[in-house]
Order: structure tokens, then C-alpha cells, then sequence
């Protein structure tokens, strides 16, 4: 892995440029290099894995800098007839003789992970691309009046930049400062013998990512590392493990199972326990380093960076992916359709994990490799019968991938080991916990937000790095568009404003409509900016009213993110996503698939004042309208579920709520109100007056 960056049109490129490569410069220690052309600063720090070739890379026809491992870049030397030392030298020189118009089609021949910045003398342009699924890094800025950058971190830039999203590509006029995106697709492969063919891809792509040099493996005692591991053993390859957690208080869950893994591929295993003291004094680094605060993410980075911290290998691989496309985590049981999942879930690992572990491995100058995130393999993967992946009968989840292991030797009781999270398994979680109640804090957030803004780095341009994106929250007045922009914001994340749209189609598809005129009360009541739009709410067409909401929430508050309520409606959340994919934010649905008795229960903890709105189901009369929810309530539910098999959330529409109050809400609301009853098992209240009050 290396650095890239380049500034277009700005008055101090050359400055941008070098104080980027310096801030990045653990990610490329061989060689460093600026270079200048008309209005154009490239520069690039080298981490040389193939070959030593320095960069930028220029020719009389274009220059490029790159981050890249191509895998297949030999056979397309000889495909092209190309003489060239290694892949960034290949790339620079089959771009040189490619139609700019081309280009597209020789991305998609490259197998392996890049992110790349390549810019044509003749047509003046910057061509911006990565790998489909995003392991390698890039972020950008662009100012359409005329300035134009791109790093490998975001805190690199003295601006607010975006993630590149893997699927397009950027191609950026230099001389009319115009920018167009070229779309590309995540194909899927459809093969008869499926497991076969897993295995095979499986097989391939761990071996393809073997280098020349000593390697090493990050392991957690769960499947998907052990399978990388296994995979290795057969091909009779020597490597070291790694693992990190915390020892001040019992030994952590994971290290038994990461030893006897261990033992098992014969793979001598180094361990980094770390004190809570030393724990605590690096937190702000990994903080700064992450660009996050988010409790899960800390978690989650910390285990990489003490692991990474004791690696003297220039290369490490990880069971990172695993989880998206094979069904991994527990919420994957409640799905309706397994592949869609799984493939929401991996189109949004280039903002999230890819993008935080890539930074942290490179701080302790190890580059990261992800066998299960190969084109191929994902591919395959999306496509493959839900049952392969979780058992219907058991339950058992990844369960073609400890098919696999079993097969290649590894014991069943590792192999079948239920997954826990890393944060959870190396105790950094408790960790975290723990720091936070010795200093005083109500919750980790707090803490990590405190640790953020008392260490961040000083210098003014890094000021503007800020704890996560800010973002808009759909809003419906209901209790999950609420609780959804609350857990985001517990998160870290700035709400900025409230997104409302109001249906004239009270059976809107998309949209909550009963106490839809009640939302400029709550969100006065929140304290947080509205956007209104309206809609007649015909199916599909009423996505374009929200897609307009959203822009305009994009153009007045500099939103970059949108989250939502959903729970399993995979209509509603495929639907967001599609837009907020086409306007270049991400899209949140922090309740994805809870389990709807403990989210019920969850927001009774948070104080939630649910009123029930509108009722349409069996089970449910005349007194369940207007009534306040309750944890006797909850009760009542989980019993109608069982006997009549609702939603116990209303998630299938047998009720509508309204939030009169919350722990963090400034005001309540009082509401006069009558019941309407079309038959015993349908109605709604009609609101008479509603009005905000003192708490």
C-alpha cells in the first residue's frame, strides 16, 4: 500500500500536496516524490511490494500515481504486449495507448485491489478509479468553481472530502473544471457446483495474494481467519500469527480459541496483551488515526492496531469480508432475502471497515490483504443458495465456509465456534467501558468524544477532521425514524436536518403518513431543522420527491448521509440506498433487522413516550388507540405475535406511533385527540389540538 495525492487549481497546491504526503507518510516510507505540471501537483509516497519503482510515473502522454496490488498484471503485460516492472508501470503505459473513452473497459480487466489517478497530457483530464469493491482508499474534494483534489485519507486534505465510490469512476476536465462519473456494476456468477467453485475462487484468491516476502496473519480464533490459515498450511507456506486484546482483566474470550487455531496450522502465534494504562494512552492516537469516535469502530481498530503494532512482516492477511458475504452477523437470521443483504451490507465496507482498517495497518507500516473481498469470489458469493450460507435447520450461519475448513483439517469445534466480535473477544470493548466510568462519562461515546477534541492534532487545517460525517435523518414522527437519528447521533454523527416527506397517499408504500402534519412540532421539540416536501404518493414516482428532499437537504445543509428507520422493510431501505448511491451520500439503517421485542424494550429504556396511532390487525381494538406504550404493553404484544404472527414492532403495518417524548427531547407534546374505528380491528385518532409544553 502507498499514499497518492494530487491538488488541481488551488494556489498552494504544491503545500496541500506536501503536507498531505507528510500526515500520510507511514504509508509509503521507501520513497517519497512531488511533481508538477501546469496546474497539476501529484505526489506519492512508495511502500514496495513489487519491484522498486518510483512514482509518480510519467510519460509524454500522461502521468500516474497509484495504490495498487494487480494481481493479474503479467498476463496483461503479454496481452497487450507491454514490457513493464511491475503493475503501476504496466497501468501508466496501457493507459498512455487507451482512448481516454476506453479506459473504463481495461479497469474492469484489472484483478486485484487499487485505487488510481491518472492524467492525460493530450485530452487534460484526471481519471479517479478503484477497485469494484473499494479495499484501497480514495477520497475527494471538488469545488466547482474551479478546485479539484483526491488523497488516500481524508485527513490528508484541508477539506471536507468524500469516499470515491468503488462503483464509478471519475474522470475530472482540468481545463473546463467539469466533473462526470462513469457507473460500474458488482457482476454475479452463477456456477452449478457452487461449493466447488467457492472453494476453488476461495483457494485462488488466497494464493494469488501470497508475496515473495514473509507474511503474516491476523487471527481471532474464528473461521475466517482459520480458513485463510488453512489454506496456507496447504500450500506449505511458513507464517506468523498475530493477536492483541487487553490482560487486565480475564484472559480474553478469543485468545483459547486464536492458540489452539494456532497449533492446529502449525503457525507459531505472537500476542500483544496490553494494559488498560498503555491502552488508555494510545486511544486518542487510534482515535485520530480512524477519523471516529464511534464506540464499535475504536473497538474494532484497536484489536488491528496492537496486533499490527507487534507485526514485523510487511504484509498481513485478514478474514475481513467474510462476515458481509457469508452471512456473519446474527441480524442476517431475520432476513427475507440473504443475498440482497449481503450485498447492502458489502457496498458499504469501503466508507465503513475497509476504509479504517486500511489506516490503521498502514500506521504500523503492514499492508492489509482480504482474500474474501476478491472480484471473483464476491461475485460468486452473491449469487450462491441462502442455504449454503446459513443452515435452515441449525441455524449455523457461514456454513459453506466451515464446510470447507472441516474439509482441509481444521477440528470441528473450531470450526463451528459461534462468531464474536472482535472489540468483544480481545476485551477492548471492556476496556473502553471501563475508561469511560473511571473518567465520568454516561456513556463510551462521550468519552471518545471528549478523548477526540481534547488530543486531535493542532494544526489548523486538520481542525476541520471532524468525528463522522454529518448527516439528515428521515423523519416520519414515528418512534423508528426517531430512535434511528438518535442512535446515529449517539454514534457521533451531526444531525444537521430532519427529512420529511408528506404523502397524500395515506397507504403510501414508502412513507408514514397518520401524524405526518404533527412533525414541525417534534422537530421543534428536538431542536433540529425541517425539510418538508410533498408528494402525491404514487408507488415508485413518490421516490423522486424523495430524492429531491434529499438534494435540497444536500445543497442547504451539507448533508452526507441520509439514515432511516427501517427494520426489515427491504423495500423502503433498497430504495434509499439506490438514491443516496446515485447522489454520491451514504445511507444508514442503524435498526437493520433488531429483534423486535428488545428494540421495543430498548426504547422504553431511552424513556420513549410512544403513542399508538392507527391500528390495523387482529388482536388490536379500540383501546390500544392513543395509548401511551408500556412495558405491560410490550407483554400484550409478544402474546398477540405468537397467536396471530404480527409484527410485535408494527413493522408490517398493524400500527402507526407518534413520539410525544424523549429523554432528549427539549419539549413534550400534549395532544387532544378522538378515536375513529372503521371495524373492531381498524382505526386511527383524529388530532384536534397538539401542542408543545414544558417538561
Amino acid at each position: 500500500m502507498c499514499a497518492i495525492i494530487g491538488a488541481i487549481n488551488f494556489y498552494n497546491n504544491e503545500e496541500i500536496v506536501k503536507n498531505g504526503l507528510k500526515i500520510m507518510k507511514n504509508r509509503g516510507k521507501d520513497y517519497s516524490k512531488i511533481i508538477k505540471y501546469k496546474k497539476i501537483v501529484f505526489g506519492h509516497n512508495l511502500h514496495s511490494t513489487i519491484n522498486y519503482v518510483e512514482q509518480p510515473l510519467v510519460s509524454s502522454k500522461g502521468i500516474l500515481i497509484s495504490n495498487c496490488e494487480i494481481y493479474n498484471w503479467k498476463e496483461l503485460s503479454k496481452k497487450y504486449s507491454i514490457r513493464a516492472k511491475n503493475d503501476s508501470e504496466l497501468l501508466l503505459k496501457l493507459f498512455d495507448k487507451t482512448d481516454l473513452n476506453k479506459i473504463h473497459l481495461i479497469i474492469e480487466e484489472l484483478d486485484g485491489d487499487f485505487a488510481i489517478a491518472y492524467y492525460s497530457k493530450k485530452k487534460e483530464k484526471i481519471i479517479l478509479a478503484r477497485d469494484i469493491v473499494g479495499v484501497k482508499p480514495i477520497v475527494y474534494f471538488f469545488d466547482k468553481k474551479e478546485k479539484f483534489c483526491f488523497a488516500s485519507e481524508k485527513k490528508a486534505l484541508p477539506f471536507e472530502s468524500i469516499h470515491l465510490n468503488p462503483r464509478k469512476i471519475i474522470f475530472y476536465n482540468t481545463k473546463t473544471n467539469s466533473l462526470k462519473l462513469k457507473k460500474r456494476i458488482i457482476k454475479k456468477i452463477i456456477k452449478k457446483e457452487q461449493s466447488i467453485e467457492i472453494e476453488k475462487a476461495l483457494f485462488k484468491s488466497v494464493t494469488k495474494r501470497i508475496p515473495e516476502k514473509r507474511f503474516a496473519l491476523l487471527l481471532s480464533g474464528g473461521i475466517d481467519s482459520a480458513l485463510i490459515g488453512k489454506i496456507m498450511q496447504k500450500n506449505n507456506l511458513r507464517f506468523n500469527s498475530y493477536f492483541a486484546g487487553i490482560k487486565d482483566f480475564s484472559e480474553p474470550k478469543d485468545l483459547e480459541f486464536a492458540k489452539k487455531v494456532s497449533y492446529n496450522l502449525n503457525s507459531p502465534i505472537k500476542i500483544n496483551l496490553v494494559s488498560i494504562k498503555k491502552f488508555e494512552k494510545e486511544l486518542p492516537k487510534i482515535i485520530f488515526l480512524i477519523e471516529s469516535s464511534d464506540p464499535i469502530r475504536v473497538g474494532i481498530a484497536s484489536t488491528i492496531y496492537f496486533a499490527t503494532k507487534k507485526i514485523k512482516e510487511k504484509i498481513v492477511f485478514s478474514g475481513l469480508g467474510a462476515d458481509e458475504l457469508f452471512v456473519g452477523y446474527n441480524r442476517f437470521k431475520e432476513s427475507n432475502n440473504i443475498n440482497k443483504d449481503c450485498y447492502s451490507y458489502l457496498i458499504k465496507m469501503y466508507e465503513n471497515d475497509l476504509y479504517f482498517e486500511d489506516i490503521i495497518t498502514m500506521a504500523n507500516k503492514v499492508e492489509l490483504r482480504v482474500p474474501f473481498l476478491d472480484k471473483e469470489l464476491v461475485s460468486l458469493s452473491l449469487s450462491l443458495e441462502p442455504r449454503k450460507k446459513i443452515c435452515p435447520e441449525t441455524g449455523l450461519n457461514k456454513k459453506i465456509l466451515r464446510e470447507i475448513a472441516i474439509n482441509l483439517g481444521l477440528p470441528i469445534e473450531l470450526a463451528e465456534r459461534p462468531k464474536k466480535a472482535a472489540q468483544y473477544g480481545s476485551n477492548f470493548d471492556k476496556a473502553i467501558e471501563f475508561l469511560s466510568k473511571k473518567n465520568s462519562f454516561k456513556s463510551k461515546t462521550d468519552y471518545l468524544n471528549n478523548l477526540k477534541e481534547k488530543n486531535f492534532v493542532k494544526k489548523s487545517f486538520l481542525n476541520k477532521s471532524k468525528n463522522n460525517i454529518p448527516i439528515g435523518a428521515l423523519f416520519s414522527t414515528g418512534k423508528d425514524s426517531i430512535y434511528a437519528m438518535q442512535l446515529m447521533k449517539k454514534q457521533g454523527y451531526e444531525i444537521k436536518c430532519l427529512i420529511t416527506i408528506e404523502s397524500k397517499n395515506k397507504d403510501s408504500f414508502m412513507f408514514h403518513t397518520p401524524t405526518i402534519k404533527l412533525a414541525r412540532l417534534q422537530a421543534k421539540a428536538l431542536g433540529v431543522p425541517l425539510i418538508i416536501i410533498k408528494t402525491k404518493g404514487e408507488k415508485e414516482k413518490e421516490l423522486v420527491d424523495l430524492k429531491k428532499a434529499i438534494k435540497k437537504a444536500i445543497k442547504e445543509f451539507g448533508i452526507e448521509g441520509v439514515c432511516s428507520g427501517a427494520l426489515f422493510s427491504n423495500y423502503q431501505r433498497e430504495r434509499i440506498e439506490n438514491i443516496c448511491e446515485a447522489l454520491g451520500i451514504r445511507a444508514f439503517a442503524p435498526l437493520w433487522h433488531f429483534n423486535q421485542k428488545k428494540y421495543l424494550d430498548f426504547l422504553l429504556k431511552e424513556n420513549f413516550k410512544i403513542m399508538i396511532t392507527k391500528i390495523a390487525c387482529y388482536g388490536l381494538n379500540e383501546k390500544w388507540l392513543g395509548k401511551i406504550i408500556s412495558k405491560k404493553d410490550v407483554l400484550e404484544l409478544s402474546i398477540l405475535e405468537k397467536k396471530f404472527g404480527i409484527n410485535i414492532a408494527g413493522e408490517g403495518g398493524e400500527y402507526e406511533t407518534f413520539v410525544i417524548d424523549a429523554s432528549f427531547f427539549r419539549k413534550k407534546i400534549l395532544i387532544d385527540f378522538e378515536k375513529k374505528l372503521e371495524n373492531d380491528f381498524t382505526g386511527f385518532i383524529k388530532i384536534n389540538k397538539a401542542k408543545l409544553v414544558k417538561k
